[in-house]
């Protein structure tokens, strides 16, 4: 067997306890598999940190390495150990149960990113997403053989008669624009864009704004403007008076700011960066104002993922819905689905019927305002306008959401896609796609391929 290096890796922000306790069981089966394994055994939890285990694994001079994806993390540190270790390179990451409670590790999510980083360099990895409690030795033995190395999927241009939908909806686009505020966070490769490249490809045009201008419109928002914001939040959701109020004014207060600035600047969608500044730095969620915005379709995408934003208007137009840019968060073979979640703002009009939607905090940073409601069952489209392996394609996928207990805090929905998730998931892992995908209700799929076509693009599906 080889001598395998190991970097575990972990955020703050995150249930730590749990983190550890996962670590120690991926640990312990590294044991039993018999292979000669060196590196820290406790969590790398920041750069430095990360550095220095990476320099230690160079002098020992290790045969493969191996990243144990405990919790999200930013992809930095996958890409620049990729690049400096020419060794071979696997990504062990866990599930956590799906038990209405907060996304305690989101590991899957952090797989995502160092899938799509990874990607772009055109560096091959091994991966596994697996419980360690239940992690065979064969599991192991096949991460570590290259039975599980990534291959890139082909994408292809599609030829199709194109309907007059499909040609409205490219025409539509023509001018529309978007309001990135704020930068994309660092280690976010799946955010990153050209303007010039994506104004070409679809008409779509990008302003920069600065996110300390965000926060002053906001705090000097009208009284007025705020209260009727307040009453609207109040008439959807339960339990508004039980959330911090301070914080909950400043969150709404940005749904105030953002309608000025659509306003003053004629945008059709925002890419915002939402974490950690504007609870850092401002003191309020704006999950709950993306998910009003969402709601009257003007589409927000977070972490200032313009062509999140991009994809989020093209499937606005198709499906003439709201959308929700939302995080793949979990895949489950047996269960055959996985689970769709991002914080808290998802449309109202997504909702389960059944139960009332209410107002609760973000699960890391605990301020207000965000949604919590479970999606509503119906057949759904998935697309992602993806930059995967450098090339800009269009990604599609269908599913039916499931009526199922909430999987997750804030809003998240239990989806069956119409493949089995064992072959959905190497799909994920070999297409380099990026995080955030666009949900609408409905199969808009052939419409998609058709507006793909118009636009030249290739498609993959998934």
């Amino acid at each position: 067997m080889p001598r395998i290096g190991i970097l575990p890796i972990g955020r703050q922000t995150f249930d730590v306890a749990l983190a550890e306790e996962k670590l120690t069981a991926m640990l312990a089966a590294l044991d039993r598999s018999g292979c000669e394994v060196v590196g820290s055994r406790t969590l790398l939890m920041d750069g430095e940190a990360g550095r220095k285990a990476v320099a230690d694994l160079q002098q020992a001079e290790v045969e493969q390495l191996l990243v144990l994806q405990v919790t999200f993390t930013d992809a930095a540190m996958i890409a620049d150990v990729a690049t400096t270790l020419d060794v071979p390179l696997s990504i062990w990451a866990v599930p956590e149960p799906r038990e209405g409670d907060r996304l305690r590790l989101n590991s899957f999510c952090g797989l995502n990113l160092a899938s799509h980083a990874l990607g772009l360099r055109r560096r091959k990895f091994s991966w596994l997403y697996a419980d360690p409690a239940s992690v065979s030795v064969d599991q192991l033995a096949r991460l570590f053989d290259g039975s599980c190395q990534t291959a890139e999927l082909k994408a292809s241009v599609p030829e199709l008669e194109c309907s007059d939908a499909a040609k409205s909806v490219v025409a539509n686009l023509q001018g529309q624009r978007i309001g990135r505020i704020g930068a994309h966070p660092d280690g976010f490769d799946t955010c990153k864009y050209d303007a010039d490249e994506m104004h070409k490809l679809s008409g779509v045009s990008v302003d920069e704004l600065q996110l300390p201008d965000l926060f002053e419109q906001a705090m000097q928002a009208d009284a007025g403007d705020v209260a009727d914001v307040h009453k609207l939040a109040a008439e959807a959701l339960a339990d508004l008076d039980q959330v911090d109020q301070e914080e909950l004014d400043k969150s709404l207060r940005l749904k105030v700011a953002l309608d000025g600035i659509r306003q003053s600047g004629n945008y059709q969608a925002f890419a915002l960066r939402c974490w950690p500044e504007t609870f850092t730095e401002y003191g309020g969620a704006i999950c709950g104002p993306a998910a009003m915005l969402g709601e009257n379709k003007i589409p927000c995408a977070c972490e200032a993922d313009v062509y999140g934003a991009l994809t989020q208007l093209i499937l606005q137009e198709v499906s003439g819905s709201p959308v929700f840019l939302t995080d793949l968060v979990d895949m489950d073979i047996e269960d055959n689905s996985g689970v769709v979640w991002h914080c808290g703002q998802a449309p109202l009009s997504m909702r389960d019927e059944q139960v009332i939607p209410s107002a609760t905090i973000h699960t890391n940073r605990k301020m207000p305002l965000l949604y919590e409601f479970p999606l509503k069952s119906g057949r759904v489209t998935l697309v992602r306008m993806s930059q995967g392996y450098g090339e800009t394609k269009m990604v599609i996928g269908g599913g039916e959401m499931l009526r199922r207990p909430m999987a997750f805090t804030g809003t998240s929905g239990v989806v069956r896609f119409d493949r089995p998730v064992a072959e959905t998931l190497p799909d994920i892992m070999n297409s380099g796609i990026e995080h955030h995908m666009a949900l609408s209700y409905g199969d808009h799929r052939q419409t998609l391929r058709e507006v793909a076509a118009v636009l030249k693009l290739p498609v993959l599906e998934i």
